[in-house]
């Protein structure tokens, strides 16, 4: 929004005052001004025609005689409204017009062989009001016959202006309103601010037994009403509607335009109702669910109950804060208001607002907190435009609901304070010329400050650091003289959590897979997918979109949007992996997790020259979590077993829960073929929870310089037994001899029963003293053999 400087002249003095400097001021200050723009036009004055007579070589011409003040011209005017006495704006040779983008300079000419030594202007040919088929046919302007000759003609008007374009930090919005701008302006001058003329005269009759106010829900925190009658509806004044324009505001009639005028001034939205139409009781509710409105734009509106109400004790009036209703609206026949000036919850202006896509000028003030004294100061000042402008009768008092904590903000703060924190030398003095100048009140000893901040700063919280914060920028930051800072510091280290995490990381890009980013949003429809904690989902209040509205839990939902994405691109060896947080609610508690998620398609290994192809497959992902469990010192503390308590996107029959030290961690497996046709393997893991299980530094040690001996046998077990199952008994029945076991073939061909199952396993057994002998080492593997056998009803595989 655009801050017009002629306005905030009416409360400031800045006539006399280089704009550029001052908007440099300003920056520094820390309000910053991001354009500077001017309606400033050279060699436009105000001029009388003394004569005025057809041209002699066209039907629609005229030659006129104009005085300029200091000298009569003569002009060719084409108006149709242009006559002998007329006061008009005359743009003189050398003036320059806008003309879209560029500028137009009107010069000495001959127009049909008469000479013409200017320009007799209308407004939309100096940029004032928008070019169209009723302006055109409207002429030249007719300027007051007042209008006294020679004086700059957009001086006259009102209209001559400079304006600053404001690039705000979120929580001075307010200086988008030129009552709190002009709090800065004069802060950096110097100078004091004049509020505006809020007088005016009453009636004698009171608004006591003419109107009474309902308020049944605590979202209201102010809410005031009076009552304007006989007005009459015409056009604004000039300065009026060119102040509304500045602010991107079109004009309407007088009445609507001092409601936002106003509104511009403070920062206060008002509504202005037809009084006849709404009647004599107000009551202000919370909408009922799905009760509909229709508003001035002449839609039907759907509320809920987050929305606040205006009615008249039945009918919806208007959508507080947001947008009237059209049944209760300003017209041409309007002659009595019933002015409103409240306060409401923020929050469900925001929401409604938002939710209606409604968002406006004076529903973005009401989302900001409001200074409860401009609530009355606004009324105030809208009845006195009333009568000057749309000569409204004002009838005498208020009705007012108030339940705003007035309570002062009284903030505590020394001069070691202002010095420590900002880093410069502050005195006594800079303290207070500061905070004079900045309107704050307060009561100083021994350097100790007690502060009373101004209810207009709402920005400003009752912390110290707010008023230090005031006193450095109006000194200026670039007074703030660099320095080293003396505090004492210790050498940074890692924290062992995200050591680990870059220690998962390294690993896995060591197996082969690429690391990725993906969003930590997913919709509400895919929240259930690949959920393996089955916890309480945390769901956005305002998300931006419906496909980013609930924060996942599962790493793979994301992962399988990259995958989807290169299967259709025809890539198809695709090796991925992902350690982000994830985050769920347990027992009303947000809970974050850090979790491993990887997935493996297509070849692993692809070399054209030998036509050698590794295709991933179950084991494969089996095998990358073992080298990731045994690499992080897990070895023998893991289990890996099938699991039928997966997410339904896994394969049932081939998928493999993860068990560390009794505890279940997370799950690897295919993907179900409902879910994809293509061979997917994928795995999720709980660093959060991995992390917890300590483990002792890697020892290594030097290779065994005695030879090993190697021993193969092959079991022929009940389908139902587990090779796991049988390495814990060969390990057990081993001992310290035996330090590998390793299956290498299972076979369930026609050769055997087909209830049954092979596992061939290779043991070694070696010893670091000494050479072993084949007798000791068959008293080991016999009994290995024996045990097996008799425990799980086995038979050796001779062939």
């Amino acid at each position: 929004m655009a801050i017009s400087l002629n306005w905030i002249n009416d409360y400031v003095d800045v006539k006399d005052e280089d704009k550029v400097a001052l908007a440099n001021k300003i920056t520094k200050a820390g309000i910053n001004v991001e354009k500077i723009t001017t309606t400033k036009i050279d060699n436009l004055v105000v001029g009388e025609v003394l004569e005025c007579s057809a041209h002699p070589d066209s039907d629609h011409l005229h030659v006129c005689k104009v005085s300029v003040g200091s000298e009569t011209l003569q002009i060719v005017c084409g108006a149709p409204n242009v006559r002998e006495g007329l006061k008009v704006i005359v743009a003189l040779p050398g003036c320059k017009l806008p003309d879209g983008d560029k500028l137009f300079e009107i010069k000495k000419s001959v127009i049909r062989g008469v000479e013409s030594n200017g320009m007799l202007c209308a407004l939309f040919e100096l940029g004032l009001e928008e070019k169209n088929e009723e302006t055109y046919s409207k002429g030249i302007c007719e300027l007051p016959s007042d209008a006294p000759v020679g004086v700059n003609a957009l001086s006259y008007l009102g209209v001559e202006d400079t304006t600053y374009t404001l690039d705000l930090n979120p929580n001075r919005t307010d200086c988008n309103n030129h009552i709190p701008f002009a709090y800065e302006v004069a802060a950096v001058l110097k100078k004091q601010v004049t509020m505006p003329d809020v007088t005016f005269k009453t009636l004698e009759e009171t608004i006591d037994n003419q109107v009474t106010l309902d308020v049944t829900t605590d979202n209201v925190y102010m809410y005031n009403l009076m009552i304007a009658k006989d007005v009459k509806i015409k056009e604004s004044p000039e300065f009026i509607k060119h102040r509304l324009e500045v602010a991107g505001v079109r004009s309407i009639n007088n009445v609507v335009d001092i409601s936002n005028y106003v509104m511009l001034e403070y920062g206060q939205p008002l509504h202005f109702f037809d009084k006849d139409v709404v009647g004599n009781h107000i009551v202000v509710r919370m909408a009922h669910e799905n009760e509909q409105i229709v508003t001035l734009d002449k839609e039907t509106r759907d509320l809920n109950k987050e929305d606040i109400l205006i009615t008249d004790g039945d009918t919806p009036l208007c959508v507080a804060g947001v947008m009237g209703g059209l049944n209760s609206g300003i017209t041409e026949n309007t002659k009595n208001i019933l002015i409103e000036s409240a306060m409401f919850n923020p929050y469900n202006i925001r929401y409604t607002s938002i939710r209606l896509g409604l968002r406006s000028e004076a529903s973005l003030r009401f989302e900001k907190p409001l200074n409860y004294e401009y609530c009355l100061l606004a009324l105030q000042r809208a009845c006195h435009l009333l009568e000057k402008y749309a000569d409204a009768k004002i009838v005498m008092g208020s009705v007012s609901y108030d339940k705003v904590d007035k309570t002062p903000k009284v903030i505590n703060v020394t001069l070691n304070d202002f010095n420590s924190i900002l880093g410069m030398k502050v005195t006594d003095e800079d303290v207070k010329t500061t905070l004079t100048n900045l309107g704050f009140t307060y009561q100083e000893n021994n350097g100790n400050y007690e502060v009373t901040v101004p209810n207009r700063r709402q920005d400003i919280y009752p912390q110290k650091e707010d008023i230090i914060e005031e006193v450095g920028r109006l000194m200026g930051y670039d007074n703030i003289m660099p320095t080293l800072p003396l505090i004492k510091t210790k050498k940074g280290e890692y924290r062992d959590n995200i050591k680990f995490r870059k220690i998962v990381s390294k690993r896995m890009r060591a197996l082969g897979f690429n690391e990725i980013r993906t969003y930590t949003l997913v919709s509400e429809e895919d929240k259930d997918k690949y959920n393996y904690n089955f916890s309480n989902f945390i769901k956005l209040l305002k998300p931006m979109l419906k496909e980013r509205s609930v924060i996942r839990q599962s790493l793979l939902n994301s992962l399988m949007e990259v995958v989807n994405y290169n299967l259709n691109k025809k890539n198809k060896d695709i090796y991925l992996y992902e350690i982000a947080n994830t985050y769920s609610e347990v027992d009303n508690e947000y809970v974050e997790d850090v979790k491993l998620a990887f997935i493996l398609c297509g070849n692993y290994i692809s070399n054209t020259w030998n036509s050698l192809n590794y295709q991933a497959d179950f084991y494969l992902a089996k095998g990358m979590v073992e080298n990731l469990l045994d690499y992080l010192g897990l070895n023998n503390r893991y289990t890996l077993r099938l699991s039928d308590n997966l997410p339904k996107e896994i394969h049932p029959k081939i998928n493999s829960e993860i068990i560390v030290d009794g505890n279940a961690l997370g799950y690897f497996g295919k993907l179900h073929p409902n879910v994809s046709r293509e061979d997917i393997y994928v795995c999720e893991l709980s660093l959060s929870q991995l992390f917890t299980h300590k483990t002792s530094d890697i020892k290594y040690s030097e290779l065994n310089k005695y030879p090993t001996i190697e021993k193969d046998v092959a079991f022929v077990v009940d389908k139902s037994v587990l090779a796991e199952d049988l390495v814990k008994d060969i390990k057990s029945n081993g001992g310290k001899l035996l330090t590998n076991i390793k299956i290498f073939d299972v076979y369930t061909g026609d050769k055997i029963d087909g209830n049954k199952k092979s596992i061939a396993y290779n043991l070694t057994f070696e010893d670091k003293t000494r050479t072993l002998t084949e007798e000791e080492v068959m008293a080991i593997f016999n009994k290995i053999i024996d045990n097996v056998c008799h425990k799980y009803n086995a038979t050796i595989r001779d062939k």
